[in-house]
C-alpha cells in the first residue's frame, strides 16, 4: 500500500470545512486537489490558493467540477451539501475511497456502504466567492467507521487522522463509531440552521432572544426525544452528553444561565444553511436535517419539526426573505406551558 504523502487526496467542495481541510493538508506537504462547481471560486484558487485568516495562505491545484475526472487511488473528501451529492455519486466508482464529511443524513449516500466519515464540531466560515476561510468557533472533527472495516480500511483511515491532526489547525480524533457522533450533531443542526436561517440572524441570537430561546430549546428537546425513541446512540460533542443537555433543558432556571455561558461562543456565527436562504429558488439541507428527523420519528409525535419543515419550504419556494417575523409563525407549536 503507498504513504499517504505519494496519494492525491481530492477534496469536493471548497466551503468552510473543505477550505480548511485542504489547508491543513497541503500546510503538512500531502497532495492535495480542491474542487467545486463555482468556477469564480475556482479561479480565485488558482490565483491566490486557499487562505485560513489569520494563518496564511497554501498554493494547491483547483479544478472545476465539470472538469474533474475522480482519481483511481486516494482520498476523495466529500464536503458538499448533500443536495449535491448525486451529481457527485453519479461520477464516482463503486470502489473509491469516499470520506464525507457532511452534516445531515443522504439515503443515497449511505447506500454506497462507504467505511468511514467525518464529523466537524468546529466552526469554519468560506467566503461565498473565495477559497478564504476562518475558524469562528474552535472545535474537533472526529473521523470513524461507520460498517465493520479491513484491516486494509482501517490503515487508510488512521493514516487520514494523522495527516490531517499534524496541521493543528483543529484537533482530530479517530472513534470507534462515528454514527453517535453524527446523531448528536444533527440534533444540534437540525434546531439551530433552521431557526436561524429563516430568521436571517446569526447563531448567538438564539440564545439571546426570548422566542428564538424558547423554539430553540424546545427543538433540541423534540429532537432528543425522537433520537431517544429511535434507539439511536448519541456520544458527547462539546462540553456536555446529549442526556446532560437534556437534563439541563428540564431544570427550570438552569437553561437561561447556560445561555448566558455559551451565547459568546455562538456570536458571529453562521449556520451552512443561512447563505442558502439568500438564493433564488433556493435549495436547503432541510431535507438532510429535519426531514430525516421526521422520518426516523414515524408515528411519535414532531410537531415543532413538522412545522420547521413547512417553514423553510414555504420561504424557499415563494422566494421569501429571512426574517424574525417567520419565527412567529412557530410559537403555536410551542409544547404546552412554555409559550411566550
Amino acid at each position: 500500500m503507498q504513504n499517504l504523502i505519494n496519494k492525491p487526496i481530492h477534496i469536493l467542495g471548497i466551503g468552510g470545512i473543505g477550505a480548511a481541510l485542504g489547508w491543513a493538508l497541503a500546510q503538512q506537504g500531502y497532495v492535495v486537489i480542491l474542487v467545486d462547481s463555482d468556477r469564480s471560486k475556482v479561479a480565485e484558487g488558482k490565483k491566490h490558493g486557499v487562505t485560513v485568516v489569520a494563518l496564511g495562505t497554501q498554493v494547491v491545484p483547483f479544478v472545476s467540477f465539470d472538469d474533474w475526472i475522480p482519481p483511481e487511488e486516494g482520498f476523495i473528501l466529500l464536503c458538499t451539501k448533500t443536495y449535491d451529492n448525486p451529481e457527485i455519486l453519479a461520477r464516482l466508482s463503486a470502489d473509491a475511497f469516499l470520506v464525507p464529511v457532511q452534516n445531515g443524513f443522504d439515503p443515497e449516500l449511505d447506500r454506497r456502504n462507504h467505511a468511514c466519515e467525518g464529523i466537524a464540531s468546529f466552526v469554519s466560515e468560506c467566503q461565498r466567492d473565495r477559497p478564504m476561510t476562518r475558524i469562528t468557533r474552535p472545535g474537533s472533527l472526529h473521523i470513524g467507521k461507520r460498517r465493520p472495516i479491513t484491516d486494509e480500511e482501517h490503515v487508510e483511515i488512521i493514516s487520514l487522522v494523522l495527516a490531517l491532526g499534524k496541521a493543528k489547525l483543529f484537533p482530530v480524533e479517530y472513534v470507534a463509531d462515528i454514527r453517535p457522533y453524527k446523531a448528536t450533531k444533527l440534533m444540534y443542526n437540525a434546531a439551530i440552521s433552521p431557526l436561524a436561517a429563516a430568521a436571517g440572524v446569526d447563531n448567538g441570537e438564539l440564545l439571546t432572544d426570548k422566542l428564538a430561546k424558547l423554539l430553540f430549546f424546545a427543538l433540541l428537546q423534540e429532537n432528543y426525544a425522537i433520537l431517544q425513541n429511535a434507539k439511536i446512540s448519541l456520544a458527547r460533542i462539546g462540553p456536555f452528553h446529549p442526556n446532560t443537555v437534556s437534563l439541563i433543558l428540564r431544570t427550570p432556571w438552569l437553561p437561561a444561565v447556560m445561555a448566558v455561558f455559551f451565547r459568546p461562543s455562538l456570536r458571529g456565527t453562521y449556520c451552512s444553511m443561512a447563505p442558502d436562504m439568500h438564493v433564488h429558488h433556493a435549495r436547503t439541507e432541510i431535507d438532510a436535517y429535519t426531514g430525516h428527523l421526521i422520518r426516523l420519528a414515524g408515528e411519535f409525535p414532531c410537531p415543532l419539526n413538522r412545522a420547521v419543515l413547512a417553514l423553510i419550504m414555504k420561504i424557499t419556494t415563494e422566494d421569501l426573505k429571512p426574517q424574525y417575523q417567520h419565527l412567529q409563525h412557530l410559537a403555536g407549536h410551542l409544547p404546552e406551558g412554555i409559550r411566550s
